[in-house]
C-alpha cells in the first residue's frame, strides 16, 4: 500500500483534476485571442478600406464638381475676344458720324463670335430649304406657297445649334405648305 492518506489521495487528485482544466482552457484561451486579435486586425482593415473608400468619393466628387464648374474656360477665353472686338466697334462708333465703322465692327464681331463656337463644337443647323425635321426644327407657322415644295423649310425666323451633334436649340423656322389654289 502506499504511505499516502485518503484526504492526500483526495487532494493530489483535486489538483491534478485543476491543472488538467487549466491546461485545456488555456488552450483555447490562446486560440480565442488569436483569433480576436485577429477579427480586431480585420476590423481595423475595413475601417481603413471603407475610410478610404470615403476619401476617393470625396475627391472625385470635387474633381466632378471642379470639371463641371471649370468646363467653359477655354469658351470663355475666345468669347473675351469678341467682347474686346464690341468694345473696339463702339468705341469707332462713337468716333465715327455716319456709322460706317460699327456696322463692319459688327460683322467682325459675328464673324469671331461664330468662328469661336465653331472650335468649341457649336455649329449652325442648315434649315433654310430643307424638309421639315422636328427633331432639328421647331414650326412656328405653317405658310402656303406655291413656290417651295410642301413641307420644306421656307424661312428662318430664329436659327438652330448643335453642340457636338446635338441639339441645343432647334431652329424656328415657317414650313410650307400646299396653296389652298394648288389643292382644288
Amino acid at each position: 500500500m502506499s504511505n499516502t492518506s485518503p484526504e492526500q489521495h483526495e487532494a493530489d487528485a483535486a489538483a491534478a483534476t485543476e491543472a488538467a482544466a487549466t491546461e485545456t482552457t488555456e488552450r483555447p484561451a490562446t486560440g480565442d485571442q488569436d483569433l480576436a486579435a485577429e477579427l480586431a486586425e480585420a476590423q481595423q482593415r475595413a475601417l481603413r478600406a471603407q475610410a478610404e473608400l470615403e476619401n476617393f468619393r470625396k475627391r472625385v466628387r470635387r474633381e466632378i464638381e471642379d470639371l463641371e464648374k471649370y468646363a467653359a474656360v477655354g469658351l470663355l477665353r475666345d468669347l473675351l475676344g469678341v467682347v474686346d472686338d464690341l468694345d473696339r466697334a463702339i468705341a469707332a462708333a462713337e468716333t465715327s458720324p455716319d456709322g460706317a465703322g460699327l456696322l463692319e465692327g459688327v460683322k467682325l464681331v459675328r464673324t469671331r463670335m461664330a468662328d469661336a463656337l465653331g472650335q468649341h463644337g457649336v455649329a449652325p443647323i442648315e434649315a433654310h430649304g430643307a424638309p421639315f425635321d422636328p427633331a432639328v426644327h421647331e414650326a412656328i407657322l405653317h405658310q402656303p406657297t406655291t413656290e417651295h415644295p410642301a413641307g420644306s423649310v421656307m424661312h428662318v425666323a430664329l436659327p438652330g445649334y448643335t453642340l457636338h451633334q446635338r441639339v441645343v436649340r432647334p431652329a424656328q423656322v415657317v414650313v410650307a405648305k400646299q396653296s389652298e389654289q394648288e389643292s382644288q
